[in-house]
């Protein structure tokens, strides 16, 4: 090998461990009544509040009704946190909580980046008992 081959061979090897992928944080759009969910990092994890949905933008004031917990059923959904605890990246968390409005639940959840574009989100009661969507980048 010439010294020129091995430079090249370097150069190569650094672009393949780069992160594939744009930076997760954004807003991201659910498959579930257009929900839109706006992911940022809070200190080394990531966490993400419900920003918007069809509901919601028919009714701002619409509460948190289905939750589980009777004294937080008062609390406004725009705006509510529903993912928190995500550690990892930087195209895969786990060890996060995922709160799902509908139903009032909060699950054990992983967030992985499959595209530039694309993000699955995985919530859990306990594995195999999981639900998976696909959420996209709001543009």
């Amino acid at each position: 090998m010439t010294l020129k081959t091995i430079a090249l061979a370097t150069a190569f090897a650094g672009l393949a461990a780069a992160p594939a992928f744009a930076d997760v944080t954004g807003v991201w759009r659910t498959p579930t009544a257009n929900g839109k969910v706006e992911i940022s990092k809070c200190g080394a994890e990531l966490c993400g509040r419900l920003i918007g949905s069809d509901n919601i933008d028919k009714n701002p004031a619409l509460k948190d009704g289905r939750n589980k917990d009777e004294s937080q059923r008062g609390r406004p959904l725009k705006g509510l946190q529903m993912l928190y605890g995500f550690k990892g990246g930087p195209e895969k968390w786990t060890g996060g909580k995922v709160y799902n409005p509908e139903d009032g639940g909060t699950y054990g959840g992983t967030i992985e980046q499959t595209g530039p574009d694309s993000l699955k989100l995985k919530g859990c009661i306990v594995a195999p008992l999981c639900k998976t969507q696909t959420w996209t980048r709001w543009k």
